[in-house]
């Protein structure tokens, strides 16, 4: 009997060794999205994840299959593309290469792979994309809107008022649907309506553009929504980033306007469209009375068209639709993802201020709006306003929201208990004070909805102090809601610009913690969109703000970003896609600023170093200014690097050798100019100064010791141990300091409580990362307490030096991986994780009774290079057993400056030092 339970206990531990050790296909994406919708690109790319929990498993085949219905797709018979076993451990990006995709195609698709021993995955699950109108001729719809004003609205004002426009159509259906389509382009915003229901679960869509070049269009199967008989469509229209928010100095684009397109495909084979035309009716006397990104939404109730999306309703006072103007000839797919509802946050705090009027604790900065619930009579008006801090006396801060009004108003309509948010508004606030509520409204009629890009979370990271923790928290939920579409500076205030500078290195850290390569490809071609023809690129993209001071620090985010989509994503696709206008933009700043080999142009400098005085917002003190040549110049040199791989990557080998030469002759003029040979510093020896010549390899090998010296000297004695950049110095702050041995400085930098810090902004109350390192003292002009700027690299640091994940540049996205902890101090342990495009790598380092225990998992078909701190490789063990000399999976290298080092194959390992 023992005997009998033993073998069946054996054949079950042998069975599921067998299903864990079993590779799986998962998370395939097309042009790195979920199963997207309407996309143009016709020879998209594929990708997929391989997991296992078996070690060094690696993809030697893959095919794929692609076929125009889920039932050809089962029954593999692919009618659109079967790729037949292909021998590439190539696992991103492969481009679709079967039958030629055409407008409003489905196309269904799976993978199966083989790895290094033979074994098959097995067919995944089926994913999906469609193809969008691919051709200008695909477009039946013309543009429709209504290009006048009425008396309640200021168009011209300098607070601009606006109401949103109402659309309707009814149209008949009468066989069975097979099909139905949606093509939506709703400028500024729009909200889609199919008999009475709301369309998508985004919400201010589309996205953002510079909208004189190109404008999105978003795509929905509205097959379930539609039925038999009547039918009604239904589009309100908000002004958002076209309709100008301010007639002085905002881009204004025109009045909203509408390009919407259903086609219908019926089950006998016939096909009729529904399209935006003069046929439609249109009115503006709807309850969404004005709607300005900066001032709010005010929402009359008592004035609801109710049934205005459905059959039935009359509509006969309504106007008809304009054809209006075209806002561009370039109407594309949008394949970054819309914004939508991603959080809930309950207010934890009341305070009465008076009577009739409250303040509401949201307990967190955060970007949104309120959800309310009200009960009252008819006419009762419930204003809300928003503001991230609050006076002494608990009335709202609100000098530094500028000339934004940030108040949203709803008015009753009676008769029971009301549910109100608004649609094309949103505010930047941790408090909301309540006026006009009848009765006093609770904690639960308030509630917080947080909007961003849909983007999903790629990172964790929790570390033994509590202060990094809580900053790292703070960036969390800076970043996210500085997420509209592009990357805002800030959420709150009469600015939310896309201002370059401000993401430069930002945008990698960012990438540890949301998948944010879509979002950020889609900048690169806003950025491209607005270069003039001469080559100049703006400091603010898309250019709502109309700013071109020809810095390189700023638009140099052009080529950075580009550099981290291949670094991080494995996406070469910007680079080659953008490679012209870069190279012409480049040869702008060269022929208008160079002079002797130095770029002679920079506007902002080190932007918003830590001032000499409380009060301030910019330093006057010549010694914390580097100067602006100096940035120029170095900047240049760093973007020629990238130029020359960028080169090699799109097959311009020609320029690949002028961008080399330029770049020995920058370099040389560099150090002739700006290196003090008695001192041993760069220019003015800011650390700024000096930190740049050494991460951009500036400086000779043989000076780099001394040049780092006074880096550290004057950061732990003239500053005191506190950061003394501003943003550009801080991109390349803390893993400089860690590079060359001082990583105790960057720890002590990272987790400071005192000012200037991170840490001192937490201290102080900051549930977010400040835009000045004094912004509880300066002038309230520029005190946005909801900025990602002053990030640096601390994120970067925090996942690749803290938590040891980091990129092997060397292959492109994470196929080789470096892990290497920096321990430091009195931190005792890091739990890091980082969801690449290959999967999950995991790094979970502590020190216990002096010795390091380390967990960590390399994704299959990736390999790593694993560095273990020890004098003593003999001494490291791996699962609680010496390494021994062959091992397939863990392989000794080089004893290297203190660290073990090991060539790795996936898997999940233990290492420890003894």
């Amino acid at each position: 009997m023992k005997n009998s339970i033993a073998l069946v206990i054996a054949c079950t531990l042998l069975l599921s060794f067998t299903h864990r050790s079993t590779p799986s296909i998962m998370r395939l994406r097309c042009e790195y999205a979920d199963q997207p919708q309407g996309i143009d690109i016709t020879t998209p790319r594929l990708s997929w994840e391989l997991q296992s929990s078996a070690r060094g498993v690696r993809q030697t085949a893959y095919q794929i299959m692609v076929a125009s219905s889920l039932q050809a797709l089962n029954r593999e018979h692919p009618d659109l593309w079967d790729s037949k076993q292909v021998n590439t451990a190539q696992s991103l990006n492969i481009p679709y290469a079967g039958k030629p995709l055409t407008t409003g195609m489905h196309c269904f698709w799976k993978v199966k792979v083989w790895t290094q021993d033979g074994k098959s995955s097995g067919w995944s699950s089926p994913a999906s994309w469609t193809m969008g109108l691919l051709q200008p001729s695909d477009w039946k719809a013309m543009w429709i809107g209504l290009d006048s004003t009425f008396a309640w609205e200021r168009p011209k004002d300098t607070a601009t008022r606006l109401s949103a426009r109402y659309l309707r159509k009814d149209f008949a259906v009468n066989k069975k649907v097979k099909q139905a389509t949606a093509y939506i382009s709703g400028l500024g915003l729009y909200e889609l309506y199919i008999n009475g229901q709301k369309t998508g679960h985004q919400v201010m869509a589309p996205g953002p553009t510079e909208y004189n070049k190109r404008v999105f269009y978003n795509t929905f199967d509205i097959t379930p929504q539609l039925q038999s008989g009547q039918n009604t469509i239904g589009v309100i229209l908000g002004n958002g980033r076209f309709f100008t928010m301010r007639s002085d100095n905002i881009t204004n684009y025109g009045f909203p306007k509408l390009l919407c397109q259903l086609n219908i495909t019926y089950e006998d084979g016939s096909t009729t469209q529904v399209v935006s035309d003069e046929s439609w009716k249109v009115t503006a006397a709807g309850p969404i009375v004005a709607n300005n990104e900066y001032d709010g939404e005010t929402y009359d109730a008592t004035k609801e068209l109710t049934g205005w999306n459905q059959p039935g309703y009359d509509a006969s006072a309504w106007l008809p639709a304009q054809g209006v103007q075209k806002p561009c000839d370039k109407v594309v797919a949008q394949l970054n993802n819309n914004i939508t509802i991603m959080d809930t946050v309950k207010a934890v705090r009341r305070i009465a201020l008076k009577p009739g009027v409250f303040i509401f604790d949201m307990g967190q900065n955060m970007v949104g709006w309120i959800h309310l619930r009200v009960k009252g009579n008819r006419g009762n008006q419930v204003q809300l306003r928003f503001a991230e801090r609050l006076q002494k006396d608990s009335t709202l801060y609100t000098d530094n929201l500028r000339s934004a009004k940030v108040t949203d108003t709803y008015t009753l309509k009676g008769g029971g208990t009301e549910i109100w948010e608004p649609r094309f508004s949103y505010h930047g606030f941790r408090y909301v004070e309540v006026s006009g509520y009848p009765g006093t409204p609770t904690l639960d009629d308030l509630e917080g909805r947080v909007i961003y890009d849909e983007m999903n979370n790629t990172g964790y990271l929790e570390t033994g102090n509590a202060t990094l923790n809580q900053v790292y928290k703070n960036a969390w939920w800076g970043i996210r809601g500085n997420y509209r579409g592009m990357p805002t500076d800030c959420p709150q205030r009469d600015e939310r610009m896309g201002w370059t500078g401000d993401r430069v290195t930002g945008s990698r850290g960012e990438s540890f913690l949301f998948d944010n390569h879509l979002l950020y490809a889609k900048w690169l071609q806003d950025l491209e969109d607005t270069q003039t023809p001469e080559g100049s690129l703006p400091d603010v993209a898309p250019s709502y703000w109309k700013i071109y001071s020809d810095n390189m620090t700023w638009p140099g985010a052009f080529i950075i970003i580009a550099n981290m989509l291949y670094e991080q994503y494995g996406d070469d696709a910007p680079i080659r896609q953008h490679y012209p206008a870069m190279k012409k933009w480049m040869t702008y700043m060269q022929q208008h600023y160079m002079k002797d080999y130095i770029l002679t142009k920079d506007t902002y400098g080190d932007w918003c170093v830590p001032p000499e005085s409380p009060e301030m917002i910019l330093s006057k003190d010549p010694a914390r200014i580097t100067p602006g040549e100096f940035l120029g110049t170095s900047f240049y040199y760093h973007l020629l690097q990238h130029m020359q791989r960028f080169a090699r990557l799109s097959g311009q080998d020609a320029d690949v050798a002028a961008y080399a030469a330029l770049a020995a002759k920058v370099k040389d003029a560099f150090h002739h100019k700006f290196y003090h040979a008695a001192q041993g510093f760069y220019a003015n020896n800011t650390p700024t100064a000096n930190i740049f010549s050494l991460a951009y390899g500036l400086a000779p090998d043989s000076v780099q010791a001394r040049v780092f010296n006074n880096v550290a000297t004057k950061t732990m004695t003239d500053y005191k141990g506190h950061i003394s950049t501003g943003l550009v110095g801080a991109e390349w702050l803390m893993r400089t300091l860690t590079q060359y041995g001082r990583g105790d400085i960057a720890y002590q930098l990272a987790t400071n409580t005192t000012y200037p810090s991170w840490g001192y902004m937490a201290q102080n109350g900051a549930t977010t990362i400040w835009e000045l390192w004094n912004g509880d003292t300066a002038n309230p002009g520029m005190n946005s307490g909801n900025h990602v700027m002053l990030l640096g690299d601390l994120l970067i640091w925090c996942y690749q030096d803290l938590g040891a994940i980091a990129p092997d540049t060397s292959a492109a996205g994470y196929k080789k991986i470096i892990l290497k902890p920096l321990l430091v101090k009195d931190l005792t342990h890091v739990t890091a994780r980082y969801h690449s495009s290959y999967g999950w790598v995991k790094s979970a380092w502590e020190i216990k009774d002096q010795h390091l225990h380390w967990n960590i998992t390399v994704p299959a078909n990736t390999t790593a290079t694993v560095y273990v701190p020890t004098t003593y490789g003999t001494q490291v063990t791996e699962n609680n057993k010496a390494i021994a000399t062959g091992n397939a999976n863990v392989q000794f290298l080089r004893q290297e400056n203190g660290f073990a080092v090991y060539a790795v194959n996936s898997g999940d390992y233990s290492f420890a030092t003894q």
